[in-house]
């Protein structure tokens, strides 16, 4: 972290100058035995190709609301730099009907319709698949973003000081949300090369704190396992183990 990083885009452009091949975000789906990890340059091409996605194609400007109704996910990651890159709110579990727009896992997308504006769907399925069938009314993300642009650049200046985040019922700006981060990276000793394991939910601010910005901020990667419960004692140690685990969640 550089001290004029104030925002979560920020971290990740420090990041990839620093270290670019090292590790981010290693992700685990314990329900069908997915591993995904990405460097920070794998990240960071994912982070451009969805921005563009939302500037463009999407025509979110800064301000606008997202509804994020996703899981705990490499790709909810993503999509939360994104939106930091572009100046997007990301409402955690929002209410897609006072959204601009609306990001939504596939068990979420009736809620999802309630969105007047624009929706866009993940299957979440290994490898960032497509749907096998496209839900009517939503772009299928993993149709829509392999053919965006690598480097994304905004068409408007984003403000540090402007409501980024809400999650739990509390608003944050991005300068706050880098501030939170730096403290719970601290409380936990994350540094450079720090691997923290986190099975957290995304819902709360522990998770996301955990699960993406702490790592972040600290130079550190994380090791984001959904479905975790799923891993018993012997099989969580194991993975502990060969992902080089530094750190737990509290």
């Amino acid at each position: 972290m550089n001290a004029t990083d104030r925002t979560p885009a920020d971290l990740l452009g420090s990041a990839l100058d620093a270290d670019p091949s090292r590790p981010l975000v290693t992700f685990y789906d314990d329900a069908t035995g997915e591993r995904v990890e990405l460097s920070v340059a794998t990240f960071a091409n994912w982070v451009a190709k969805t921005a563009n996605l939302l500037q463009d194609d999407l025509a979110a400007a800064p301000g606008d609301r997202c509804a994020l109704l996703l899981p705990a996910h490499w790709q909810t990651a993503v999509w939360l730099v994104a939106c930091s890159s572009v100046g997007v709110l990301v409402d955690i579990g929002g209410d897609p009907a006072s959204a601009d727009l609306v990001v939504s896992g596939p068990d979420s997308l009736k809620e999802a319709r309630e969105c007047s504006g624009e929706r866009v769907a993940l299957s979440l399925q290994p490898l960032g698949g497509r749907f096998p069938q496209l839900p009517e009314g939503f772009a299928d993300y993993a149709v829509e973003v392999p053919s965006q642009g690598d480097r994304f650049a905004p068409y408007a200046p984003v403000d540090p000081d402007t409501p980024a985040l809400a999650v739990g019922g509390v608003e944050l700006t991005s300068a706050e949300v880098v501030e939170r981060a730096g403290a719970d990276a601290a409380g936990r000793g994350l540094g450079p090369g720090s691997r923290i394991l986190s099975g957290l939910s995304y819902g709360t601010w522990e998770g996301l704190s955990y699960g993406l910005y702490a790592p972040l901020v600290s130079g550190g990667s994380v090791v984001l396992c959904r479905h975790l419960d799923r891993l018993d004692e012997k099989e969580l140690a194991g993975r502990k183990e060969s992902e080089r685990v530094t750190a737990t969640t509290p």
